[in-house]
């Protein structure tokens, strides 16, 4: 990846809603080029969409965990994600390497509400659960310090 796909990808990882004027005063390019360059890290899988960040609190969603899983029955097939995906109070769902197979990120309304999507999640899945309550996030959707040896992208190139 070029230098300044780079700083570009850096720039719209900070504020996804940067102008293509803005992005252009800040890479030195024109506006034209910036755009052919956004639509290019777009189409390449580089820059995969653009959200919007949520005060969780505001939406009726305090209470963070993060709620490790693992089969009760190890030679079950490897289909956790795929039994939770209906659950929209999980956020996220990462792989794992360790005693867990996946740990999710989920945000509810309040502990009671956790402990029915626990069960939910263990009576879908099939699964015992470990979960850890979230008391504050100093910080979240930082932004990624993007390395000049990255290589990002189905087709990536130099």
């Amino acid at each position: 990846m070029e230098e300044i796909d780079r700083r570009i990808v850096t720039l719209l990882a900070r504020d996804g809603r940067m102008s293509f004027t803005d992005l252009a005063r800040e890479t030195g390019l024109s506006v034209s080029a910036v755009h052919q360059r956004v639509r290019r890290l777009e189409k390449r899988g580089v820059v995969r969409g653009y959200a919007a960040i949520i005060d969780h609190e505001a939406v009726g969603l305090p209470l963070t965990a993060f709620v490790s899983i693992k089969p009760i029955d190890p030679a079950a097939p490897d289909d956790a994600p795929e039994r939770l995906a209906h659950l929209t109070a999980i956020e996220a769902c990462h792989s794992v390497a360790g005693d867990e197979s996946y740990i999710l990120k989920v945000r509810v309304g309040s502990p009671t509400a956790l402990e029915d999507l626990l069960q939910q999640i263990r009576a879908s899945a099939n699964v015992s659960t470990r979960t850890t309550v979230v008391l504050s996030t100093p910080y979240e959707h930082r932004a990624p310090e993007v390395a000049p040896e990255a290589v990002v992208g189905p087709d990536a190139r130099a």
